[in-house]
């Protein structure tokens, strides 16, 4: 039975909390006290030392949250312990502020903490400068249009090799929304043996000067080898997208830091085996994110991708999937690219040309999930699916509401 139109109204950010509240004509300095009750959070940290794991489940629980900790920190028996805060985003921001304050690390982990929960706003419009070209960032989803010029990829090896055949598509995928260009040389699908430098950029090499001349959006190189990426940056290309996040080759940072261009960093391994999936993730970004950033590299120059199909099983990357938005936490842009992907064909049992509907039910979760970017083989369908899914899930955020 309702009663009064009783419901659940879904607020997952302040802005909605705010939204939702003037709504009803709340008063203003009311909505402002109010928005971050209304919001739960779940906070991981991982192996916090025993002394900071007390004081922070301690202040937590003394703000009106919890904190979950290991059964054996009661008796003291272990030396450090994963702690999972429980609380409003008020409740967490008052921890932060009461945490900073105090010893053994906590200041450090106030201090994360404050920016966490800032990073789990929607993102404000910012512009991105590719070598000149601007890229806009959180107004919508962009899409990276894939032009793969090599003889052998997983999906479309050997149809765009030739120069005419590559400006031919690469002029398609523009006319049919892709806001960047993603040129790679080499296939990376599982199990490849790989090309060297020297084939690499011999394929790219005549492509991608034709391309610079007649394309007005930004081209980025698909490569994990810095000698690549230096003759594709010499010759004036716009980003790089590196599968192995400065982690295969030592100097991609560098030649990459020389150029300050925008980066997408991938996470990657070899083989499947995991402690925490997610974590580890994490903390293979994390380290990309301090490559990035020892060369001068910031903020979104500075773009995350999770990987999907690269290190993992079909289940692994459907983990991933559900759990996108909280790469959000590493405060930069997050990229999506699961376009034609293993993942999709072994869920539905599906081969490369089938996967068009797979793909778009990704593409429609990245936007959902807050990513930035999509990256796609099918530009036309999926710049269709991600510009609805943007009306729904950006088309109100900066909507004022004047009384109730």
């Amino acid at each position: 039975m309702q009663i009064y139109g009783m419901r659940w109204v879904a607020i997952d950010n302040l802005s909605e909390a705010k939204m939702a509240l003037t709504q009803i004509g709340s008063d203003p300095a009311g909505v402002a006290n109010m928005a971050g009750k209304g919001i739960g959070r779940a906070i991981k940290l991982e192996q916090v030392p025993l002394r900071a794991a007390h004081i922070l489940k301690q202040e937590m629980l003394s703000v009106g949250g919890d904190a979950a900790v290991h059964r054996d920190v009661i008796t003291n028996s272990i030396d450090a312990t994963d702690v999972m805060l429980l609380g409003t985003v008020r409740q967490l921001e008052h921890l932060a502020k009461k945490v900073s304050a105090q010893p053994f690390g906590l200041k450090k982990i106030g201090q994360a903490l404050k920016q966490l929960l800032i990073a789990l706003e929607p993102s404000t419009t910012r512009s991105l400068n590719c070598r000149g070209k601007e890229l806009i960032l959180g107004e919508r989803t962009l899409v990276m249009g894939i032009l793969n010029v090599t003889p052998d990829s997983f999906s479309d090896g050997g149809r765009y090799a030739s120069i005419e055949d590559a400006i031919s598509q690469a002029q398609r995928l523009i006319d049919e929304g892709a806001d960047i260009l993603d040129i790679g040389g080499e296939s990376t699908r599982p199990n490849y043996a790989g090309v060297s430098a020297e084939e690499e950029w011999k394929r790219l090499e005549p492509i991608l000067k034709a391309l610079l001349e007649r394309v007005a959006v930004p081209v980025s190189i698909d490569t994990y080898k810095a000698s690549v990426a230096a003759k594709a940056l010499e010759v004036g290309a716009h980003m790089i997208n590196d599968v192995w996040g400065f982690q295969r080759d030592p100097d991609m940072a560098r030649v990459v830091g020389d150029y300050r261009v925008p980066v997408v960093v991938m996470h990657n391994q070899d083989g499947t085996a995991y402690h925490h999936l997610m974590g580890d993730i994490f903390a293979f970004l994390q380290k990309s994110i301090e490559l990035a950033e020892t060369q001068g590299l910031s903020g979104d120059q500075i773009i995350l991708d999770p990987g999907i199909g690269f290190g993992k099983t079909t289940e692994q990357n459907l983990e991933v999937m559900a759990r996108l938005a909280e790469l959000k936490t590493l405060g930069h842009p997050v990229l999506l690219g699961a376009s034609r992907k293993s993942m999709i064909g072994n869920t539905l049992n599906l081969a490369v040309n089938e996967r068009l509907e797979g793909t778009l039910a990704t593409s429609v979760l990245g936007v959902v999930s807050g990513a930035d970017i999509i990256r796609v083989h099918d530009v036309k369908a999926n710049s269709r699916a991600i510009q609805m899914a943007d009306a729904i899930v950006r088309g109100q955020r900066g909507v004022h509401y004047v009384g109730a």
